[in-house]
């Protein structure tokens, strides 16, 4: 008899309730979605997984543990989704993990990350305009991307770019564009109040630290010094259920594509 095995990978998050709220609500989605798949749960952040082992003692599998346990457990399909939000380093790691087992599978379909096509963008730009919606002449929406050493970093500029004119922004901590350059195009349009959200899957350590912290160089200090009043919003992307259903589109296209190609 023919078993499915479906792996969400994550990046993590030590925020058990924003770990709820988006990880395990976009599981539930997929499980709803796929009622016939077993669904499996892997983070890529090795850090993330020893603290919510020391701190609540919880043990979360990395991709290869849980690839592990899908071989040993006979499973002759696999499917694996990833839930990082751009195909940077750790949806690589991931793919490269399920090269290593795809010989023990009758079937292998690896999916991409939210932000892999022009049309993830459009759709995704879409839902962002909506957030905060509607603004008065002088607020905005403030999105922090993570950012990422990969070549992959160019899609918060891409959809900084794409948001233009809509009093949504996106920024990212970790690269470009910055928030002192975010802060410049603020002053430029007038803004006096900003909603400031994180465009990453989990409101987690950047969102609470980097973002909405009263650190001097926290975004939320940044932006206040500047005199713009702030909203700080500690939601990730994940609790929303167009969000969730991206991710499973994407899967269930990729499905569909190697169907019509005869199928790995």
């Amino acid at each position: 008899m023919s078993k499915t095995a479906l792996l969400i990978v994550s990046f993590g998050t030590t925020y058990p309730e924003t770990r709820h709220q988006t990880i395990e609500a976009t599981e539930n989605a997929f499980r709803a979605a796929f009622p016939d798949a077993d669904v499996f749960r892997a983070f890529t952040s090795k850090i993330v997984v020893s603290r919510i082992k020391k701190n609540e003692g919880i043990t979360i599998d990395s991709p290869q543990q849980a690839l592990t346990k899908i071989v040993a457990a006979g499973y002759d399909k696999l499917y694996v989704q990833s839930l990082h939000l751009i195909p940077g380093i750790e949806f690589h790691q991931v793919e490269a993990a399920v090269q290593q087992v795809a010989s023990k599978f009758k079937r292998v379909v690896c999916s991409r990350p939210l932000l892999n096509d022009f049309a993830d963008y459009q759709a995704t730009v879409a839902f962002l305009k909506r957030i905060g919606s509607p603004l008065a002449a002088d607020e905005a929406v403030l999105f922090m991307g993570h950012g990422t050493a990969n070549s992959a970093f160019t899609a918060y500029a891409c959809l900084d770019h794409m948001l233009m004119g809509s009093q949504h922004f996106m920024g990212a901590v970790e690269s470009y564009p910055d928030i002192q350059f975010e802060i410049s195009r603020l002053q430029a349009a007038g803004i006096k109040k900003v909603r400031l959200q994180p465009f990453m899957l989990v409101a987690g350590n950047h969102a609470h630290n980097d973002m909405a912290s009263e650190a001097p160089d926290s975004w939320q200090s940044q932006l206040q010094r500047a005199g713009i009043e702030v909203d700080a919003q500690l939601k990730g992307m994940g609790e929303y259920p167009e969000i969730q259903q991206q991710f499973i589109t994407h899967l269930k296209r990729q499905l569909t594509a190697t169907d019509a190609k005869g199928g790995m």
